[in-house]
C-alpha cells in the first residue's frame, strides 16, 4: 500500500472510530496530528496481521495472544479512569479533549511476555472440565465483554459488542 492509500484508509478508520466512540461515550483524542498517526498504524496492523493490534505496543501477529491489545485495548477505561488517556492516547477523557488538563505518561500495564506465557501456560493445563464453565438454567449463558464490560445473556456471545464493537474473542463467560 502506497502513502495516499494509507492515508486515505487511516482517514477512513478514524472517522468510524470517532463515530463508535462517541455513540459509546467515549471520545477520540481531538489531536488530528495524532490519531491520523496513530491510525494510520492501526491499519498497517490490520495489513501485517489483520486485526488492529495498538500501534504503540508489540504484537505477535498471533491474534489469540494479542486479544488484550487489539483497540480498544483491555487496558483502556483502566488507563482513562486513573490517567485520563489510554497508552497510546488514541482516546482521551473530558478534561484532556477540552484542553483543562494535559495527557501525562501512562505505565503499561500489559503483563510482560513471560508473565503471557505463563498465563497461557496454565489456561492450557487446566482440565476442560475446569476451563469451561457450566450452561446456566435453559443452556443460557452470561457474557461479559472485556473491553467495556456489557453483559448479555445468551448461548453464545454476540459477533461484535453492541457498545464497544470488540469482537467475539473479546468476550469471556461471566461468572456471578
Amino acid at each position: 500500500m502506497n502513502e495516499e492509500e494509507l492515508k486515505v484508509k487511516a482517514s477512513a478508520l478514524r472517522d468510524k472510530l470517532d463515530r463508535e466512540a462517541r455513540e459509546g461515550g467515549y471520545i477520540l483524542n481531538p489531536d488530528a496530528d495524532m490519531t491520523g498517526f496513530l491510525c494510520e498504524g492501526l491499519v498497517r496492523n490490520i495489513e501485517r496481521y489483520g486485526y488492529m493490534a495498538c500501534p504503540c505496543r508489540l504484537a505477535s501477529g498471533r491474534r489469540e495472544e494479542d486479544l488484550d491489545i487489539i483497540c480498544p485495548c483491555d487496558y483502556r477505561d483502566p488507563d482513562l479512569n486513573e490517567y485520563g488517556a489510554c497508552f497510546c492516547a488514541l482516546y482521551v477523557d473530558s478534561d484532556i479533549a477540552s484542553g483543562k488538563k494535559e495527557a501525562r505518561s501512562v505505565p503499561e500495564r500489559r503483563p510482560d511476555e513471560k508473565e503471557r506465557a505463563a498465563s497461557r501456560a496454565a489456561a492450557a493445563a487446566a482440565s476442560p472440565e475446569k476451563a469451561a464453565p457450566a450452561p446456566r438454567a435453559g443452556g443460557m449463558k452470561v457474557w461479559r465483554c472485556k473491553v467495556c464490560g456489557y453483559l448479555c445473556a445468551r448461548p453464545e456471545p454476540p459477533l461484535k459488542c453492541p457498545v464497544c464493537k470488540a469482537d467475539k474473542d473479546r468476550f469471556e463467560e461471566f461468572a456471578f
